[in-house]
């Protein structure tokens, strides 16, 4: 903090402040230059991003499907419907009888199932089902560099002894599985070891990314509770669950019925001490409130579940696939009609409330094996609980018709025949007096007329942007604000006059006159193709007769519509051209250019994560930002020396004051 001026009586902070005003001037006129050229690589980077855009429309431009977009009708669209890629042939698809439709295999029901599709299945079917024992588990896992670290983590579980129910899904797709320690594989199963080690056969193979889905079931299960801090009132193991036993600290406890039917947990040992009591519905034991436990106690629960599998074996267009289930007594209708219809199964199961029966139909359409039926089921679920046992399948068939003279067949009723999706709709034949009907494929001219219309305008857009930046007119007594001058502006009035100052800052610029002289070169150049039209000019593509617009093409409708039904192939060379270089078509020429003019501006403006070494003008910028630096080292010099100035200054006129008053007070003594 300085005080000065108390000698003088002179105002010595606001002369330095004047003083170093103009001692600041050219640190301005720097900053000014800092501004200007940023605001010149921002203008760069906008136009870049301009070309940016207009190259990516001119990499889509460079596909066939802009040229040859095409139509199809049919002359009967009752019977038989048609879609066309742009791919498609013109070509003209005579059907002259459809014997049979496409149908998917269907499997129904022998007789109503009498089940509630939303409770638990266990809780209805009572005594007429055997339910089997175990806990149904499921992991995934996912395939790293190497397959033979894949192994399933029993968690100190064991497979049951008797049962090797386990199905396995690779990337959705199942496989056939089974559990074993002396035999190996065949090409297409897997087998699952006693540890849960995956071996996998030569054919069936998982790849790195493959995802493994592994549901099985274990003989029992073990749930752990470490008691902490707080009381516990109560632990769910889950609804469905089958207590064998409770261990606290080595101390077993089993279930039993007390006198008034409840099931509770007594002490294998000591019947007097009870645990508490149990909810087999839910699985939730609620603790003996008198039964306290000390911190630390570690109470484990081995518990098993009523469980039940199927099977579902279909043949589709991918092969057969054989599909195990795994139900729970507490899973209801509804989630095995969701497990079944999510499944690998290809089916979609239907259970009809009206008549409270089920249905199974393949997704798929057509005829796959040859002499094994279409749908399978197994298990005394599906068999006797569902009643499939003994229902009647409708095997799927392929669809039959005759097109073009040729008797054929396809397994679906929309089926592609060179780039043209045909469906067929009815059966039809010449003996009903129905005329064949016909697919005619022939060529859209008016969607080429429109990609071409669209492509002409963005070019007009794009070389608008960039004249109107090279004949943008510069007011040169605009130069940025320096930060006293903001302080004397209104927010419009900066705005108004930072606009002026940004505006002309590329005018005449040399690079971007190249980007429009080079692409102006390319529209106007001559295609050597084997088509017709060799130039723009000949499909009534022109440069309108203003030259003030800078080369903006217009388009003359008449002549071009009348082009693309002449020789659309033609048309297509002039824009795409071929692999020579005088047949360069005009896109792959203007792409070229674009590319070329992007680099150009790259070099002098860099992109938004580019460093200010990358590029001509962040160089610069660089050399503006070490001069700054330096002015201001310098400006921090001259404001001390005019201190150090004026506070000598201060001082010899104290002193001067000091004698003065000393030889008055020295006459003032006679």
């Amino acid at each position: 903090m300085r005080i000065a001026g108390l000698a003088s009586g002179m105002d010595i902070d606001q002369m330095v402040k004047d003083l170093m005003r103009a001692e600041r001037m050219p640190l301005d006129k720097l900053k000014q230059k800092k501004q200007i050229l940023e605001w010149q690589r921002d203008d760069y980077r906008a136009l870049n991003t301009k070309l940016l855009t207009f190259r990516d429309k001119l990499a889509q431009l460079k596909l066939t499907a802009n040229y040859r977009a095409r139509t199809v009708s049919s002359s009967n669209e009752q019977y038989v419907t048609a879609t066309v890629s742009s791919g498609a042939a013109q070509a003209s698809y005579s059907i002259s009888e459809v014997e049979q439709l496409a149908t998917a295999a269907t499997m129904v029901n022998t007789g109503e199932i009498s089940i509630n599709a939303t409770a638990g299945i266990k809780d209805q079917l009572g005594e007429q089902f055997e339910w089997k024992t175990g806990v149904v588990e499921s992991q995934t896992l996912n395939v790293g560099d190497s397959i033979d670290d894949l192994k399933i983590d029993l968690k100190g579980s064991t497979f049951p002894e008797n049962e090797s129910e386990i199905n396995i899904k690779v990337n959705g797709r199942a496989i056939t599985a089974r559990i074993s320690d002396s035999d190996e594989p065949d090409e297409n199963e897997v087998i699952v070891r006693t540890n849960g080690t995956l071996d996998f056969g030569s054919n069936v193979k998982p790849v790195k990314g493959n995802v493994i889905k592994v549901d099985y079931v274990v003989d029992s299960k073990i749930n752990t509770l470490e008691v902490g801090e707080d009381p516990i009132t109560n632990w769910s193991l889950g609804k469905g669950s089958l207590i064998k036993d409770i261990d606290v600290n080595g101390d077993k406890y089993i279930i039993q019925q007390d006198e008034y039917g409840n099931n509770i947990l007594i002490n294998e040992d000591d019947p007097t001490k009870i645990l508490g009591h149990i909810n087999l519905d839910t699985g939730v034991i609620t603790f003996n409130q008198a039964f306290e436990f000390e911190e630390g106690t570690e109470i484990k629960a081995t518990f098993t579940q009523n469980y039940a599998t199927f099977g579902i074996n279909t043949h589709t267009s991918k092969g057969a696939v054989n599909e195990t289930f795994f139900i729970t007594g507490t899973d209801t209708l509804n989630s095995v009609i969701r497990k079944v219809n999510e499944s690998s199964a290809g089916v979609t199961m239907v259970y009809d409330s009206f008549t409270d029966r089920v249905t199974l139909t393949r997704k798929e359409t057509g005829k796959f094996g040859e002499e094994e039926k279409d749908i399978e089921v197994s298990g005394k679920f599906m068999e006797d609980i569902l009643k499939f046992k003994g229902s009647n399948l409708d095997d799927g068939q392929n669809a039959k018709f005759t097109i073009n003279g040729l008797t054929t067949e396809r397994s679906s009723n929309t089926f592609d025949m060179s780039g043209v999706t045909i469906t067929l709709k009815q059966t039809f034949n010449p003996e009903s007096g129905q005329q064949p009907t016909t697919i005619s494929v022939g060529n859209d001219s008016e969607q080429v007329f429109e990609n071409i219309k669209e492509f002409v305008n963005q070019y007009n857009e794009l070389i608008k942007e960039i004249g109107d930046k090279l004949n943008e007119e510069r007011f040169r007594d605009y130069k940025p604000l320096t930060d006293d001058e903001r302080e004397e502006l209104s927010d419009k009035q900066q705005e108004k006059w930072e606009e002026m100052a940004r505006s002309g800052l590329l005018k005449g610029d040399m690079v971007l006159s190249g980007v429009l002289s080079s692409m102006r070169m390319d529209m106007y150049s001559t295609v050597e193709t084997n088509g017709v039209f060799k130039q723009l000019a000949s499909i009534g593509i022109k440069t309108t007769a203003n030259y003030l617009e800078g080369g903006k093409l217009e388009i003359d409708e008449t002549i071009l519509k009348a082009a693309l039904e002449e020789d659309p192939d033609s048309i297509e060379n002039l824009f795409r051209g071929n692999d020579s270089q005088a047949g360069k078509g005009i896109i792959h020429k203007l792409y070229d250019t674009v590319d070329a003019s992007m680099k150009k501006l790259q070099e002098k403006a860099g992109r938004a994560t580019s460093t200010n070494q990358q590029f001509t003008l962040g160089r610069e910028l660089i050399n503006v930002d070490k001069s700054i630096d330096r002015f201001e080292e310098k400006l921090k010099m001259t404001e001390n020396r005019y201190w150090r100035q004026f506070t000598a200054m201060e001082k010899a006129i104290q002193r001067a004051n000091e004698q003065s008053m000393y030889l008055m007070q020295q006459f003032g003594g006679f």
